[in-house]
Order: structure tokens, then sequence, then C-alpha cells
């Protein structure tokens, strides 16, 4: 091979390779993003090296990242969504934001090297994505079962978390039903100061038998 002929290919090659570097990632797919969520908690949960405060929000930093929360709010309000103010509704996603680490922070504290599974997806209407997984915890009924609901942004490639389902309970239709009664007594209101007085004092509005199916520590591993 001529000299010149070994300078292009060398040439041609180095474009080659830095164009491969410039290309973005594949984003992520619905199975791909709870694979990596889940095991991002799990880690944090087995690091013995971290104090009770410190996992439980590194968990909620995930969370946070995870979760798209304009969404699950407009979700859990349903009609009485358009009724709030946008500071209301501002107000709304922040309160409920905190109130979802309220009802379920707790349960972090029970970790006991438990798995998470994933057993499938699915597309589902509107381009949303299901994820089925599972809590390994030794087989048969001990197992927990936890569906994920994801939907992409508007002008995004990323897939985030819009609702969780454990033992066939959705977290959206829990709140759902608890705020509309709230709603139909008080109205926004009182819904907002009865939110905020929850979290000051971490307080679920949820009564027990709701937070998270029917087994205890259902929401051990979630983040």
């Amino acid at each position: 091979m001529s000299i010149r002929r070994r300078i292009a290919v060398t040439a041609a090659a180095a474009v080659l390779s830095l164009g491969l570097a410039a290309a973005p990632a594949r984003a992520a797919t619905p199975a791909e993003t709870i694979d990596r969520v889940a095991s991002q908690v799990i880690d944090i949960l087995k690091d013995e090296s971290l104090e009770q405060a410190t996992r439980r929000r590194r968990v909620e930093d995930v969370a946070y990242r995870s979760f798209d929360f304009d969404v699950i709010s407009k979700l859990v309000l349903a009609r009485n969504w358009a009724t709030l103010s946008p500071e209301q509704q501002k107000r709304f996603i922040e309160e409920f934001k905190q109130h979802l680490s309220v009802t379920y922070g707790k349960n972090l504290d029970s970790y006991a090297n438990e798995k998470v599974v994933l057993l499938g997806d699915r597309e589902e209407a509107r381009g949303d994505w299901s994820v089925k997984t599972k809590i390994a915890r030794g087989g048969g009924n001990d197992d927990i079962l936890v569906d994920y609901r994801l939907r992409r942004p508007a002008g995004t490639d990323d897939w985030k978390i819009i609702d969780v389902t454990i033992e066939g309970v959705s977290l959206v239709a829990n709140f759902r039903s608890q705020f509309q009664e709230i709603m139909a007594n008080g109205g926004a209101d009182r819904m907002l100061a009865l939110l905020a007085e929850k979290n000051a004092k971490g307080e679920s509005i949820l009564p027990p038998e709701k937070r998270g199916g029917s087994k205890p520590g259902t929401a051990t591993a979630q983040p």
C-alpha cells in the first residue's frame, strides 16, 4: 500500500472513530429504565455504610429523576386538576412529591436483600408502556408483584414512571379516591392544607390498608 493510500485509510478511520464517539447513546427501553432504577435503589439499600436519613434521601433522588410528577399529579386529581389555579397546581405537585416520600419512605428501612425481577413488558394505550416485575422474597406467596406504567414526556426519548401498581393496587387510583373525597368536602385549599399538615407530621393521608397492597412490606424495594 502506498504512503498516500495509508494516510487516506488512517484519516478515514479517524473520522469514523470520531463519528462513533460523538453518536448519541441509544435511549433506554421502558424495561431497561425500570431495571436501571431498581438496580440503583437496591445498591443504595445494600450500602450498610449509609445512615438511615442519607439512604432515604438518595432513594428520593432516584425517584425524583425517574417519576413524572407533573403527569402523576394530573392523573391523581383527574377532573379536579383543572379547578386548581396555576399556583395551586404548582403547590400540589411539590406537596404531593414530598407526600409520596412520607407514605412509602419508612418501608425502605425494612429492606432484607430482596431482588427485583423483570417479568415482561408491553405497549399500552396513548403510547404508554407497562413493565411487570416482582420483588423476590423467597418465592411463592412471599413474592410481590409490581407493575410500572411509563410515558415519554413530549420532545424527549426518556421514559418516566407515571404509576405503580403493587399487588393489583394502583398508586394513582388509591390517591385519586382519597383526594376526590377531600376535594368534595373542603375544596383545593383544604386539600393543600391537609397535605402540608400531614407532610409536616410525617403522616400519610392514606389509611394503612391502602399503602401498597395486602402484604406487609409491599413497597420495600420500590423507588
